[in-house]
């Protein structure tokens, strides 16, 4: 189970870390255009290459997951991805948290615990 737990953690770093560079990603590109103009700004966007690489390797886990996992388990451990988006929002972005998204984080980390106990 432990080692379920740590793949899920993992899994949800890389799936928040590319939300987190897709986020820093579309603030770097200009408005929407066919032009050749936009479609180099996205080829060298290394953001968003990076957001690609991170859900890939999310992907990948994901997979391996499922593969060797209850999905009864596993799935609701997806949600912790959730839980390091909302850290992120707060020290990437600084985003101001109210106390009802904490407490739902707070939900969320508890029904994880009783998934895995």
């Amino acid at each position: 189970m432990f080692r379920l737990i740590v793949l899920a953690v993992i899994q949800a770093l890389f799936l928040a870390g590319g939300q987190v560079l897709l986020k820093y990603a579309m603030a770097a590109m200009p408005s929407f255009a066919w032009s050749w103009t936009f479609f180099r700004a996205v080829l060298i966007n290394w953001q968003l290459a990076c957001c690609g690489i991170s859900f890939t390797v999310a992907g990948l886990l994901w997979m391996y997951i499922l593969r060797h996992y209850p999905f009864s388990q596993a799935y609701p451990l997806s949600s912790l991805a959730y839980v390091f988006g909302m850290v992120a929002a707060m020290l990437c972005f600084h985003e101001h948290i109210a106390w009802t998204q904490w407490a739902g984080i707070l939900l969320i980390m508890a029904g994880c615990y009783m998934v895995v106990h």
